[in-house]
């Protein structure tokens, strides 16, 4: 009996020996106390994280809340939003078509959508399906993000506008981050295997992987259980905001998963395919989602070795202290989140978090990266948070200054009631503008539920405050000839999209 004592003690012993020396300090002793920090330095209400490394979950566990001022706990089953984390899901699901020869990866999108159409009309014979999913299609980044994000046009109607825009580059000359042609991939995955695009992803990667609280839609995540709730900041407090439905563009960022299902996702990544030792995914269709297809841009990283950026198929890629590494980030309302897979040390991150105002989320992955290589602690965090704070503090106070001049109540050198009226962009649709007292409201044809509030600030300005948080505060300029208002730009919070909608007056 004695003899099977020790024998069992030093099972015990040895396993955990090998499990300290294969596992940093870092993850075994100190990743609890980092998070609960970052969480409380960037306010954020839930947090799920977890690492695969040799085909195995070294650390799977939810953190905090699902909603703010809630108790109910998040745990390795809550969804999150993974926003842009979809887009490999999509990339996979043209190669697995192409690995089942229903189409090749290098066929024009008019052959699948004869009516497609984009503004060049060589570029609308030429596009390809890689060139949808790759960003390499003249845009820039989030161009056209403002007409369909939460927005009341369906899929189809998306695409058909998306095609209406003037891209900022020629075609296939510079990397431009591009939503909707994810939303062109669903279609094609659509037509061409019989399912929806939804129906399709829980087919063949969702069962295969026993995926099983996975849910592509947004609409179907709002009805599901154990869920997260959206926050982000509104007037410098974190709060709760409503879901609001992106199921348009699905393919670039609906579906909700957890840190256990995403393990099966992570492990196949990392393991030719297999989960539980079976194919899941053909092999062949995951190195064709790591094809280098695009160069995003040459990077530098704040403490340690690296040089580029490239894109394949809804798959990033980054070299790192000699190693490459494959990763996405997502970003949805309330939601920011990350997939990290570096396929030398067979190790997987993912970090999901349920709030947009963080950048925990990557701070907490390079601190786990560079513990597995063996580099020095950085405390990513610490660094992240304070630059953080120093944009905030600079956008804060700009804020504060427009808010100020509103204060003022300066009069317009034209009559506040010029300004109302109806305005139209050529592509979007139009926009009215109705007096209000000493304001204008702002109403759109394609969102129907949003609003903004126009105060003047002077110099033919307007300060524009949405009444969704997540569309920003921006300041709008009017545009007057021989004395009459002609147009005005249209601004929106650089999380939807960077450019401007240039609305004429009817």
């Amino acid at each position: 009996m004695k003899k099977l004592y020790f024998l069992i003690f030093f099972l015990i012993i040895t396993s955990f020996n090998l499990f300290s020396q294969n596992t940093p300090s870092f993850v075994s002793d100190s990743i609890d106390s980092y998070i609960h920090r970052g969480m409380n330095n960037w306010q954020i209400p839930g947090v799920a994280v977890l690492i695969v490394k040799d085909g195995k979950v070294i650390f799977e566990k939810g953190f905090g809340v699902k909603e703010l001022g809630k108790d109910d706990l998040v745990d390795e089953n809550t969804l999150f939003m993974i926003g842009s984390n979809t887009k490999a899901f999509t990339g996979t699901a043209l190669a697995v078509l192409e690995y089942d020869e229903k189409l090749k990866l290098d066929d024009k999108v008019i052959k699948y959508l004869p009516d497609f159409k984009m503004k060049d009309e060589w570029v609308t014979k030429e596009l390809n399906l890689q060139d949808i999913v790759s960003h390499r299609m003249g845009l820039e980044t989030f161009q056209g993000d403002f007409m369909y994000w939460t927005s009341d046009l369906n899929a189809d109607e998306v695409i058909e506008k998306f095609g209406m825009i003037s891209p900022k580059y020629n075609f296939r000359t510079k990397y431009g981050y591009t939503n909707a042609g994810y939303a062109i991939a669903g279609k094609v995955i659509e037509k061409v295997s019989g399912l929806s695009w939804g129906e399709f992803l829980k087919e063949k990667i969702f069962k295969p992987l026993e995926m099983n609280r996975t849910v592509p839609l947004s609409e179907e995540f709002v009805k599901s259980d154990n869920i997260a709730k959206p926050h982000t900041y509104v007037d410098g407090k974190i709060s709760l905001i409503p879901f609001q439905n992106i199921d348009n563009l699905a393919p670039c960022g609906s579906i909700g998963s957890s840190v256990n299902d995403l393990s099966h996702w992570v492990i196949a990544q990392l393991d030719s395919g297999k989960y539980d030792g079976v194919i899941a995914i053909p092999f062949s269709a995951i190195q064709k989602t790591r094809q280098l297809l695009s160069i995003e841009r040459r990077v530098r990283h704040p403490y340690n070795k690296t040089h580029y950026s490239l894109y394949g198929m809804g798959w990033a890629f980054q070299d790192y202290e000699g190693r490459e590494i494959v990763m996405h980030t997502g970003g949805v309302n309330g939601f920011v989140t990350s997939v990290t897979l570096m396929p030398e040390e067979k190790l997987g991150i993912v970090v999901l978090t349920n709030t947009d105002q963080n950048a925990f989320f990557q701070s907490l992955k390079w601190e786990i990266l560079d513990a597995y290589l063996g580099l020095p602690y950085r405390n990513y965090d610490s660094t992240f948070f304070a630059s953080n704070q120093k944009r905030k503090s600079d956008q804060d106070s700009l804020i504060i200054t427009m808010k100020d001049s509103a204060k003022l109540n300066l009069s317009p050198e034209n009559d506040l009631q010029n300004f109302a009226g109806r305005y139209e962009n050529e592509v979007y649709g139009y926009a009215d503008l109705v007096r209000k007292d000493n304001f204008l409201e702002l109403t759109l044809e394609h969102h129907s539920r949003l609003r903004g509030k126009l105060e003047y600030i002077g110099n033919n300005r307007f300060f524009c405050t949405y009444s969704d948080p997540t569309y920003g505060k921006k300041v709008f300029p009017f545009f007057i000839e021989d004395g009459k208002i002609t147009s005005f730009d249209l601004f929106v919070d650089d999380f939807i999209e960077y450019l401007p909608y240039k609305f004429v007056k009817k």
